[in-house]
């Protein structure tokens, strides 16, 4: 059975090199700035440009969410914003949800930020929502990416040919999971 007030209750969790937060309005400067990021938003596949006024928008509308949860990831010691992530498209009755995390910048990759975001997520997502399944797409060419899922539990279980057309080619996206119990089994 799924714990709906886990969602909209969304707490602080904290790692050792990680703090995530509840997305707020005071994220906003960084989260626009974020998008910005050319390198980001390949690994993202955005497409879309965010105005300064939607990214404020979008900020502020995520309290009081009771079917989603979006957080920043900040460094625990300045609270710096690192990146930001979500648990959404929770199915209640498959005891599912979907997940996306993007650092802030590149300069935040390979040192263990994302690994340690997603552990915390799945931990909370399984044994506080009581999810049995979170799933995330991926594309193909993000590399560093897929390995910290697969260390994290996910397993890749489909491909999506030519899912994102980017600066005129094409990649496939793949669709990976983790499971309750596969994810602490890694």
């Amino acid at each position: 059975m799924i714990n709906m007030s886990a969602l909209r209750d969304t707490p602080t969790l904290s790692g050792r090199s990680v703090r995530l937060v509840p997305l707020a309005s005071e994220h906003t400067e960084a989260y626009f700035a974020a998008s910005l990021d050319e390198e980001i938003r390949r690994l993202t596949g955005t497409h879309r440009h965010l105005t300064y006024a939607q990214a404020r928008e979008w900020c502020e509308s995520r309290s009081g969410r009771t079917d989603r949860m979006d957080m920043a990831i900040t460094s625990p010691g300045d609270h710096r914003y690192l990146g930001e992530l979500s648990v959404y498209s929770v199915a209640p009755e498959n005891e599912s949800a979907g997940y996306r995390i993007a650092l802030s910048a590149i300069e935040f990759a390979g040192q263990g930020l994302g690994r340690e975001a997603t552990e915390l997520v799945l931990d909370y997502a399984f044994d506080k929502i009581g999810l049995h399944r979170v799933w995330l797409y991926v594309y193909a060419f993000n590399m560093r990416a897929i390995a910290v899922y697969r260390s994290c539990g996910f397993a890749v279980e489909g491909r999506m040919r030519d899912a994102l057309l980017w600066e005129g080619r094409r990649h496939d996206a793949l669709l990976m999971a983790a499971l309750r119990n596969s994810a602490r089994a890694t």
